[in-house]
């Protein structure tokens, strides 16, 4: 390596006036080398700054010398967007929560505060992050805003970037400033190039690139969503850490319901759930949720407590909010009888929150099962984040049922049924010298059906490393163009989170899969931080002072 390039001896140097923590031994870079997608990309160095100035001295540094970085809040990235080379850097020390203004609605945290922490600070004022994904308790907002993430309730809350007001960025320059809905833009020397070269294209050429029917989406960048507001947050928010790097949020909250109750429904068909799953949505149904009969084989005890037919094809839990206890009662009856219509075979409705704690808890059952099933079985999120119109959702699901008994491949299959929305824990056991093969394959013939269905690879996961080199399947290249186009007018010299969001040629999103028994082990005590957090989902673990010398 070259000291043109930013290394010296081919290490990296911890940059000037840097105040927090910068290291390239092997044992850091180690345990900043996996997420909680399949990959394993050892960085080059790992910083971890004391504040938003940090960011703001690591960014100049990196753009003086051409150094990736790569920012990253829990990892828990399942298209492994938070890994590469270069940087990593840890945002999960500015996690500050600032007072929550009651009055608006709104509240601003760093971009390593957990997404928990803040719902919490926000229910004190009767008000609550709207965007509740399952990895609530260790994802960060940061991340959140990151990828648009969604979760259960986003059939009627939607995903995180309408509840985004304003960020604060730093550019690819090393120039910092809030980005706010309804305010003026600030004077930047890149927003003056974007809005030169790129605005006015994605004005004329944006609101096309949507796909009719997607209620879900977190692939390329929203050109669709600024060309109808064009307000930069909307741009911003889902850009994976590729155009800037956020060092503040603020989020607009929504009010906690008075009273919640939930429906479990199992069907003998797939149709027949996905029918009652567009009923739900339709009466206002705060959560639908699939539990298709892959996932139901793995949770068989949970799911005989709770007297699921033996032959049910597809499960659907179902969430009524309400002002009052009389509202939620109201529109429980609603939904029940929604899905008796769709010829439920069984219909469980909870009116008592113990009652449905546990109905949602089997939805939460999968993750430990799975990972105790057969310790020759690697969980690999391959296909994970696929969403289709719904009314080609039972195509979808069993396209992909067919594509995972084709390739020999163990899978189950759970998501969101209100937004069409699967997601796919592909079981592959990597002893078969053709394991990547049939990974591939599998890849390949579920990126095919998502195409030919007219859907997105990425739901809420975002592309990462994972997707970003098949988004060309499923976006046209008018649109990968345009992609091209914001990323050269936000990052000219490829600094953030290059490779994300715009593909670079021989990329492979299998190339470095980190259940691969072939691949060098990491250092023993990194190795042992790695998988005690797997272990015990302890993702939001600051990962250098899990080491034993720190």
């Amino acid at each position: 390596m070259t000291t043109s390039a930013g290394w010296d001896d081919g290490v990296l140097q911890a940059p000037d006036g840097f105040r927090g923590v910068f290291r390239t031994d092997d044992r850091a870079r180690a345990v900043y080398s996996e997420s909680a997608g399949i990959a394993r990309i050892l960085p080059d160095a790992v910083a971890v700054p004391a504040d938003a100035e940090d960011v703001v001295t690591l960014v100049q540094w990196a753009a003086a010398r051409a150094v990736p970085i790569v920012a990253r809040g829990s990892a828990t990235s399942m298209a492994n967007g938070a890994l590469g080379r270069g940087v990593a850097l840890d945002l999960s020390r500015l996690n500050w929560i600032a007072a929550v203004d009651a009055a608006n609605a709104r509240v601003a945290c760093g971009p390593g505060a957990l997404r928990d922490t803040v719902d919490a600070a926000a229910r004190a004022h009767g008000l609550r992050v709207a965007v509740d994904p399952s990895s609530g308790a260790f994802c960060t907002i940061g991340g959140m805003v990151a990828t648009n993430a969604a979760g259960s309730r986003s059939v009627k809350l939607g995903a995180m970037r309408p509840w985004v007001h304003g960020l604060d960025c730093v550019f690819a320059d090393g120039t910092r400033a809030w980005v706010r809905r309804g305010e003026p833009r600030p004077r930047t020397e890149v927003l003056r190039t974007f809005q030169h070269d790129v605005a006015r294209d994605l004005h004329d050429r944006g609101a096309t690139l949507a796909r009719p029917g997607v209620r879900k989406e977190s692939s390329g960048y929203a050109l669709a969503d600024y060309a109808r507001s064009e307000d930069l947050v909307d741009l911003l928010v889902g850009s994976e850490g590729t155009l800037v790097i956020f060092v503040g949020i603020e989020l607009d909250l929504a009010p906690v319901p008075p009273a919640r109750n939930a429906v479990l429904a199992s069907f003998l068909s797939l149709e027949e759930a996905v029918l009652a799953a567009g009923r739900a949505t339709a009466l206002g149904a705060s959560a639908v949720e699939l539990l298709d009969r892959t996932f139901l084989d793995v949770v068989r005890a949970e799911a005989s407590a709770l007297s699921i037919p033996s032959g049910a094809d597809a499960v659907l839990l179902i969430e009524a909010e309400g002002e009052t206890a009389a509202d939620a009662d109201t529109l429980t009856l609603r939904l029940a009888d929604a899905c008796h219509h769709a010829r439920a075979a069984h219909v469980v409705a909870a009116p008592d929150e113990q009652t449905a704690t546990r109905i949602w808890r089997i939805r939460h059952a999968a993750s430990p099962i799975l990972n105790a099933l057969d310790p020759n079985l690697a969980s690999m999120q391959l296909i994970e984040d696929g969403a289709v119109p719904p009314e080609s959702f039972p195509d979808y699901v069993r396209g992909v049922r067919a594509a995972l008994e084709r390739h020999g491949i163990r899978g189950v299959i759970f998501g969101h049924a209100g937004d069409a929305h699967a997601h796919v824990n592909a079981m592959v056991d990597v002893r078969h010298p053709d394991w990547r093969s049939r990974a591939r394959a599998l890849m390949d013939d579920v990126t095919g059906l998502v195409a030919l269905l007219g859907g997105t690879l990425a739901a809420e996961h975002g592309d990462g490393r994972l997707r970003t080199p098949l988004m060309f399947r499923v976006w046209d290249a008018r649109a990968m163009a345009l992609f091209a186009r914001v990323k050269q007018a936000f990052d000219p010299l490829g600094v953030l989170n290059p490779g994300v969001k715009v593909p670079r040629a021989g990329d492979d999103p299998l190339a470095s899969v980190k259940y691969d028994p072939t691949l060098p082990p990491l250092p023993a005590d990194a190795r042992a931080v790695l998988d005690r957090i797997v272990r015990e989902r302890d993702w939001a673990a600051y990962r250098l002072g899990e080491l034993p010398d720190v």
